[in-house]
């Protein structure tokens, strides 16, 4: 074989290896992003674990479930949902797990959407959140890590499960991953009756909820409809919860989160996703 042959045919197969590494790569279940979030949420759930058992003692006169006394001091119509919707007589939850599968995600007006796998795990003892977003982009693995815990906040983005895009933090992301925490409140109870958490009912149909943590505060508005169905919103973006039906916890959730940016020339919607599974527990 001539050198100029020989040489050849070695940069095919070291770009056919490349290209078969890669895919083997992009394909494993593993992921640093991945394995980031499921050790922070596993590192938090013993905490909140830790933190239930040391607190045994002291509230062993508080019930194990949720029951009309233990929300009595909460507005009339946040009552009222909680009612409606079958929490009362639930058992009380230190977390919440929620998974969203195929969701249209937008990365922004004027640009493309993705389809996207998303998990959030919220804790009732202290406004912590953690979020894992799975998708692809030209076939090239795109995940993204949203978080806040101790009152720091921030949103990672990775490609290709090596290159960082993006990764954001500061006082701007703690305010903006807590309000995220306060629109979800509704979905573990447990939240509501923290003081972290406090409320005004402003009219018949509308309750003001204001959150407080590590010196930071945001304030946001739950809208209910005569339905059980409800919008939770705030500017700069709306938080909007549709179609809701009995999951096979004999709770009645909704089954469509959509997330709305308010710009002044126009709604954008940047997330629309049907929810999968609540606390493992799914759509009846």
């Amino acid at each position: 074989m001539k050198p100029a042959k020989r040489i050849f045919m070695t940069i095919l197969i070291i770009i056919a290896a490349i290209i078969l590494l890669l895919a083997i790569w992009f394909n494993i279940p593993y992921s640093p992003v991945k394995t980031q979030f499921q050790n922070d949420v596993e590192a938090r759930l013993q905490s909140a674990a830790t933190f239930t058992n040391a607190n045994a003692d002291s509230s062993a006169t508080i019930s194990r479930t949720l029951d009309s006394a233990a929300i009595a001091s909460l507005p009339p119509l946040i009552q009222k949902y909680l009612e409606t919707n079958g929490y009362i007589g639930s058992e009380r939850r230190t977390h919440l797990t929620m998974e969203y599968k195929d969701v249209d995600f937008g990365m922004g007006v004027n640009k493309p959407q993705l389809k996207i796998d998303y998990t959030h795990v919220d804790f009732a003892d202290s406004p912590d959140r953690l979020a894992f977003i799975d998708s692809r982009m030209f076939g090239i693995p795109f995940q993204g890590y949203d978080y806040y815990m101790n009152g720091k906040g921030g949103m990672k983005g990775v490609l290709a499960k090596l290159f960082t895009l993006f990764d954001q933090t500061g006082p701007t992301m703690d305010k903006a991953c807590l309000i995220t925490y306060l629109a979800e409140a509704l979905f573990l109870p447990e939240t509501l009756l923290k003081d972290f958490i406090t409320f005004k009912q402003i009219d018949e149909h509308a309750v003001e909820a204001t959150i407080t943590n590590k010196g930071v505060t945001a304030t946001g508005i739950f809208h209910f409809q005569i339905s059980p169905d409800g919008t939770i919103e705030y500017t700069p973006w709306e938080a909007q919860c549709e179609n809701y039906k009995t999951y096979s916890d004999g709770i009645k959730r909704p089954t469509v989160f959509r997330a709305v940016w308010k710009n002044k020339d126009g709604d954008y919607v940047y997330f629309d996703g049907k929810i999968s599974k609540v606390n493992g527990a799914k759509e009846k």
